[in-house]
């Protein structure tokens, strides 16, 4: 069970955005971000509130910008600060659903080589992820970006 605040704090901004309130959910994050520093903030926290800011964008370009941030952060995170925060999983299994959204954004925006290099590195690290509900969800978005790649 999550128990770092900040993160709490990331997860409330995420069901406001799910809930369709994208435009709280994206000012919450703002001023979260200014919080923990921004770029020099804590890497878990950052990660997490970039991948989650990507989500309640609504240009693909920011979104971009915002899961490049989480990648950028990813390799900081150590399995000890996600046990610390009460995230039960390691910090390889991050890498999957980053790069998952990664390679969306860039078919999105038509560059397909590099849509299929991130899909490639999502596929490549997919063995970390569990076969519980955070996984299934993944492994099946990864199913569906590699058809609509095809």
């Amino acid at each position: 069970m999550i128990t770092d605040p900040t993160l709490l704090r990331i997860g409330e901004a995420a069901q406001l955005n799910h809930g369709g309130q994208r435009e709280e959910a994206r000012l919450m994050l703002a001023a979260l971000w200014d919080e923990i520093g921004g770029e020099d903030g804590d890497a878990l926290h950052r990660c997490t509130l970039a991948h989650t800011m990507a989500d309640a964008q609504d240009d693909v370009g920011a979104e971009l910008v915002w899961d490049q941030r989480a990648l950028a952060a990813v390799a900081l995170v150590t399995d000890a600060q996600l046990t610390q925060a009460g995230v039960a999983m390691s910090a390889v299994a991050l890498y999957p659903s980053l790069h998952l959204n990664l390679s969306d954004c860039y078919r999105k925006l038509g560059d397909l080589v590099r849509a299929r290099e991130h899909l490639a590195h999502a596929q490549a690290t997919i063995g970390a992820l569990g076969d519980d509900d955070y996984g299934r969800l993944i492994k099946d978005g990864l199913e569906r970006l590699t058809e609509q790649l095809r």
